[in-house]
């Protein structure tokens, strides 16, 4: 793929899906100076807790590269403006977004690794008891490009329900409208019931269940088992160009996903708003309810039917940094039969094998996991492949 021709109509393009009216400047994504620092933008969401665990606890420095304090941003939009004006060089983004970024706007990225697994659920009015009272009814999802969507519908669709995308007037019975909403504005939106429910990435979910006025009714990582939703993506041009640099950073996202794993209490001081770089505006009870839960938590959640695989074991978010390319495989057929708005012509002749393997560079989260101790270590198998397990 070009490096250098990412062009203005798709610059446009992708500003346009991703947040209506905002229009970026057109720049070309070259790799950064040899000695440019590690930027990294976010959202605070936990799906970034790698990478700002990796800058509070020191990482990179210890690699022997800069780096400077992580840059919080309000919208996927956003991320994306940062990253293609070059403002960061580290992000974290929606695991289908990525596959839109590379394949639709021929954006010259790549995905390096995993920033977790599970970690989001379908949040519902109190009133609401299963999927097929959804029937007739709301439901909001951070973006179309997002494994929330998908996850939703194929749980609408295992219920014989169907998943719309309908501006205005009257939807039948069986059908369930579907909008796009900030994640910030999702509890809100349910307390007021202008929706019914919403599907994203935690904290949100432990906010509404917090503060009463919802209830977990499905966690997706109980639909796909260890499923990613954010990614970690780079420019392309510094993997090419800045190899040891990339190989560092790398070695500290990989290093804080470790860590996070054994110190889940302490990762919620950090990443709350009364940790020392205040990461997220989130109190330490709303973000411990999703890294460090009480152990009573999970038995209440097999009760409810928000978790109905028991036996996978899995923890609500979890960290494994390896890109297996079954997942992309599996995440692009899904896509090409999911209600999209926007641009979808691109999905027709996406070959997922091929698409997988273009879109992903794992030559540093490989070495980054053999001197990690290995899968074993993440509590994975020793394997660089799997095989997805989806139950709706």
């Amino acid at each position: 793929m070009c490096l250098n021709c990412f062009s203005r109509r798709d610059v446009f393009k992708l500003a346009g899906l991703l947040s209506a009216g905002v229009m970026v400047a057109p720049r070309r994504l070259h790799a950064q100076a040899s000695n440019a620092p590690v930027r990294i933008g976010y959202l605070p969401i936990t799906d970034a807790a790698p990478l700002l665990l990796a800058h509070a606890n020191g990482y990179f420095e210890a690699e022997g590269i800069a780096v400077e304090k992580p840059v919080l941003l309000r919208s996927w939009a956003q991320v994306i403006e940062a990253f293609l004006s070059g403002q960061v060089n580290v992000i974290h983004l929606l695991s289908p977004m990525a596959v839109w970024a590379r394949f639709a706007s021929k954006a010259p990225v790549k995905m390096v690794a995993w920033n977790h697994v599970g970690g989001s659920g379908l949040t519902v009015a109190p009133e609401i008891n299963s999927l097929g009272d959804l029937g007739g009814k709301t439901v909001a999802i951070p973006f179309w490009y997002s494994i929330h969507n998908v996850v939703l519908q194929a749980m609408l669709r295992a219920q014989s329900l169907n998943p719309v995308a309908q501006q205005g007037g009257t939807i039948g019975a069986r059908d369930v409208n579907l909008i796009v909403m900030a994640p910030s504005d999702m509890p809100p939106a349910l307390a007021a019931k202008q929706i019914a429910g919403f599907i994203v990435a935690d904290p949100f979910n432990a906010a509404a269940e917090l503060l009463g006025i919802g209830k977990i009714l499905r966690f997706t990582g109980d639909v796909w088992r260890n499923h990613a939703c954010c990614v970690m993506l780079m420019n392309e041009a510094d993997l090419q160009q800045r190899p040891d640099w990339s190989q560092k950073v790398v070695n500290a996202v990989v290093k804080a996903q470790l860590w996070a794993r054994a110190n889940r209490a302490d990762s919620v001081l950090l990443l709350s708003k009364d940790g020392a770089n205040r990461y997220t505006p989130h109190a330490p009870a709303t973000l411990g309810k999703v890294l460090s839960p009480a152990e009573t938590d999970r038995a209440s959640y097999i009760t409810s039917g928000a978790i109905q695989n028991g036996g996978w074991n899995d923890r609500r978010i979890d960290f494994q940094p390896f890109p297996y390319p079954s997942y992309t495989e599996e995440l692009i057929r899904r896509l090409k039969t999911t209600v999209l708005q926007g641009s979808r012509d691109f999905l027709t002749d996406l070959d997922p094998v091929s698409a997988a393997r273009d879109l992903t560079d794992d030559r540093f989260v490989r070495h980054a996991i053999a001197a990690n101790g290995g899968f074993s270590a993440f509590g994975a198998p020793e394997s660089f492949t799997r095989r997805e397990t989806i139950q709706p």
